[in-house]
């Protein structure tokens, strides 16, 4: 079923908007209990990992990965953060989301600068290239030279998006504000300070576990919660029917309903992901709290079926990779090449 015979039937996207603003509250009770559910067990298991890694490697790496979960979860806790919405003192929420960026490797307010962006543009083929996942139209791929259509098939490759990409991003590109170097001091203090709490965090690691630990430990939780994040954000926008518009046609809130997915997971994935799966939902109300988004489908069930992706569903958008902006569908290479075969 897809969205244009479920919720546009029913309303739009921007008496969406009022429609959802009563679920923007949080409590700040269940906010720190889930904090807390989130960053005890995950120190806890850190621990355990530096102490394992003396006596058995693999015992180590085993934990490690299992805690690659909760870091993930606590990236998805530092994202409600930057909305404002997991705290209703936006004092608390930004400091909570510094403390946790130190753990995810980003700086908080360098990140709350980029994603805002992501958020204020997505669907915008005017505004690409900062907080989202590069995509070319049919068109800007074919002028491109034959050098530059490699390095983009290049970046899409499984590979590089779900592998060596997360590695780069998390652990070098984050290291400074990239994208913000000239727009003043606050994003240089973030990724420096964000930098002087990783280095005295993997000092820890080394007094606690040796330096086997960084191997075992620190770098199994990281770059697994980085992978796994990256693949969450891709299938959130990069799904067949997801939408892009040029700036006269491009409107904010359709392009946040019909350009995110709802990513329907069992209980525990959508647990450890905090329901970021529920995109559609919270691109066009960010400011709602994570554990308030499943009320929000329960309460209006025509939001079930927008933009779903099950799992198995999202594995094919991994083949996905160039926007038709004729049929208004993300098509592969493969399907690129014919489309213009056929048109020419």
């Amino acid at each position: 079923m897809t969205i244009e015979n479920t919720a546009s039937a029913q309303t739009n996207a921007r008496e969406w908007v009022k429609v959802l603003a009563r679920y923007r509250d949080p409590n700040p009770v269940r906010s720190g209990f889930e904090l807390g559910v989130s960053l005890v067990p995950f120190l806890a298991l850190w621990v355990l990992a530096c102490w394992v890694a003396q006596y058995s490697y693999l015992g180590a790496f085993m934990i490690s990965l299992l805690n690659g979960g909760f870091l993930l979860r606590l990236f998805c806790i530092q994202h409600d953060c930057g909305h404002g919405s997991f705290f209703g003192n936006r004092t608390v929420s930004d400091w909570t989301g510094r403390v946790i960026g130190v753990f995810t490797l980003t700086p908080y307010d360098v990140w709350r600068r980029s994603h805002s962006i992501h958020h204020s543009h997505a669907g915008d083929l005017d505004h690409r290239g900062i907080g989202d996942i590069t995509t070319l139209t049919i068109e800007e791929y074919h002028q491109r030279t034959p050098f530059g259509r490699f390095l983009y098939r290049a970046y899409r490759h499984p590979l590089v998006m779900f592998g060596v990409g997360p590695t780069y991003i998390f652990m070098l590109l984050n290291r400074l504000p990239v994208d913000f170097m000239k727009d003043g001091k606050k994003y240089w203090i973030s990724a420096m300070g964000t930098n002087a709490g990783i280095a005295a965090m993997l000092a820890l690691i080394v007094w606690l576990g040796g330096w086997q630990s960084l191997f075992l430990v620190f770098l199994p939780t990281t770059l697994l919660g980085a992978s796994v994040g990256v693949w969450l954000f891709y299938v959130q926008h990069q799904f067949e029917t997801t939408q892009w518009d040029q700036p006269e046609d491009w409107q904010m809130h359709d392009a946040a309903l019909h350009g995110s997915s709802h990513y329907d997971l069992p209980p525990i994935l959508r647990w450890f992901t905090a329901n970021i799966g529920i995109h559609h939902v919270h691109h066009l109300y960010s400011r709602i709290p994570f554990y308030r988004l499943p009320e929000v489908l329960k309460d209006h069930e025509e939001l079930v079926d927008c933009s779903r992706l099950t799992i198995r569903e999202s594995i094919k958008c991994v083949g996905l990779n160039l926007w038709d902006e004729q049929n208004r569908r993300l098509v592969s290479f493969k399907a690129a090449r014919r489309l213009r075969l056929a048109a020419a």
